[in-house]
């Protein structure tokens, strides 16, 4: 079987109970980076065996793990933070799984986006989730689609990126589209900053954010 397992995108107490225990029953956890999920296995106890699953050696051990669940042992797998296979890996293995008739099990728990749209303000009835944007090739196309959309957008995007980010948006969406910038989700120096992309993208001009950031854009 193969548990799917989110992990706190901020405050350690937003573990779950089901959570550990699948990881402290599991033969061996999936990482995204083993150092980052040490951290949080030590934090909770957790001695069970890591093995390293990230985007850029996906595809290489699918099959290793593969052979593993085939085998009769329990996977879990986890991300730096929040759920597996939202902007993170996790969909290459759940499809494969599903392919060969081995059980998927996702636990609900932690992603930022749902937290960031209720918290945001703004309209969360029907939403597009883009994630993040592409950094170069597709990024006008993307640009454009968002722009014929009649729903609120949520994007993930990186404190670096941001204020370009949302000159962009303001150029595509229109300047006066309110919208809201969520950082640091579930941390101690949460923020939830509302304007117009015009005026977020002035804000952050001036005021380098830094942390983990999520954008809701009203529809």
């Amino acid at each position: 079987m193969l548990y799917i397992v989110p992990t706190p995108v901020g405050n350690l107490d937003d573990m779950t109970l089901r959570a550990i225990k699948v990881l402290n029953d599991a033969d061996r956890i999936l990482a995204e980076d083993t150092r980052t999920s040490g951290v949080l296995l030590k934090h909770f106890d957790i001695h069970t065996p890591m093995m390293s699953h990230h985007k850029y050696n996906e595809h290489e051990s699918l099959e290793k793990v593969m052979e593993m669940l085939e085998g009769g042992m329990t996977i879990a797998l986890i991300s730096d933070a929040g759920t597996p296979g939202i902007s993170d890996p996790g969909f290459l293995l759940a499809r494969e799984c599903r392919k060969r008739g081995i059980e998927v099990v996702c636990l609900p728990g932690a992603t930022a986006f749902v937290p960031a749209l209720v918290c945001s303000g703004i309209s969360c009835d029907k939403f597009h989730f883009e994630g993040f944007l592409p950094p170069k090739k597709g990024r006008q196309t993307r640009l454009n689609f968002l722009a014929t959309l009649e729903e609120t957008i949520v994007i993930y995007e990186s404190p670096h990126k941001l204020q370009k980010t949302l000159s962009q948006l303001a150029e595509y969406l229109g300047e006066e589209r309110e919208a809201a910038v969520v950082r640091e989700i579930s941390k101690l120096h949460e923020t939830c900053h509302r304007g117009t992309l015009k005026e977020l993208a002035e804000y952050f001009s001036a005021n380098q954010p830094r942390g983990e950031i999520v954008i809701v854009i009203e529809k």
